[in-house]
């Protein structure tokens, strides 16, 4: 069974970071992980730098800014990553955008994934159409779990799609904005996570967007599996390094 299906069968509510990839420095993507781990961090999203995001906020945009000029490639990601299963055991994931896996092979990409020992990927840009008449057979064929995302403006009729197309979880995106961008969660967003919890869907939901700190995780994951942060786990190593991860995670949970 594949790791992400193992994490959503455990009976708490999962706490998964996003970071980017060779963010501070270009050999921190290791170092990160490990301590994420050592932390007690369920899952993490691995987020590969590409220079033209369309739903990240300013923070994860520079840091992938900040990345790509360290040197931070598809390839050096994949070196780096080589050995990742002598050291780490959750569920790892990579997100990112669909030109740079296009570029690398998406044949090459996934099969390399499958060697490397990555659960599953994110590409918010690739539609569920397009994956399932295209790329769905090469996913499946490298145990690659492909995630979706859904939002507030996202129609049940929809939903339902996505969850019959899933096998993992779903990233349930909590706003409309960008990542980074809000602060807390709106009763309009408490009764979406409400209508989402409402359909019974056969795949958990994981949310993103808007979580930083013990509340909003809490609040987040009163409905959900479990909840996702990004923006501010990067504000967090942007200032402290990742020598101080120790510190973010304990204030979560």
């Amino acid at each position: 069974m594949n790791r992400i299906n193992k994490k959503m069968q455990e009976g708490k509510k999962l706490l998964s970071i996003y970071f980017t990839a060779g963010y501070p420095d270009i050999e921190d993507t290791m170092p990160t992980l490990e301590a994420l781990q050592e932390n007690g961090v369920d899952m993490v999203e691995i987020g590969l730098p590409f220079s033209d995001p369309l739903a990240d906020g300013p923070t994860i945009q520079e840091s992938s800014t900040h990345a790509l000029k360290n040197g931070m490639t598809t390839a050096k990601l994949f070196e780096q990553l080589k050995d990742v299963r002598k050291t780490i055991d959750i569920p790892l994931i990579i997100m990112g955008y669909f030109n740079p896996v296009l570029q690398y092979g998406i044949e090459d990409f996934c099969a390399k994934c499958k060697e490397i020992g990555i659960d599953g990927m994110i590409l918010p840009d690739l539609p569920l159409a397009e994956y399932e008449l295209h790329y769905k057979d090469i996913f499946e064929k490298n145990d690659l779990k492909f995630i979706f995302l859904i939002t507030p403006q996202t129609s049940d009729e929809r939903i339902r799609q996505i969850d019959q197309a899933s096998d993992s979880f779903i990233y349930m995106v909590s706003t409309a904005s960008t990542t980074g961008a809000t602060s807390g969660f709106s009763n309009v967003q408490r009764d979406y996570f409400e209508r989402i919890a409402s359909l019974n869907l056969k795949n958990p939901q994981i949310v993103g967007f808007g979580i930083k700190d013990s509340e909003t995780f809490i609040t987040a994951t009163k409905n959900a599996k479990g909840a996702i942060i990004g923006s501010a786990f990067i504000k967090h190593i942007t200032e402290h390094g990742v020598e101080k991860i120790d510190d973010f995670v304990s204030k979560i949970r």
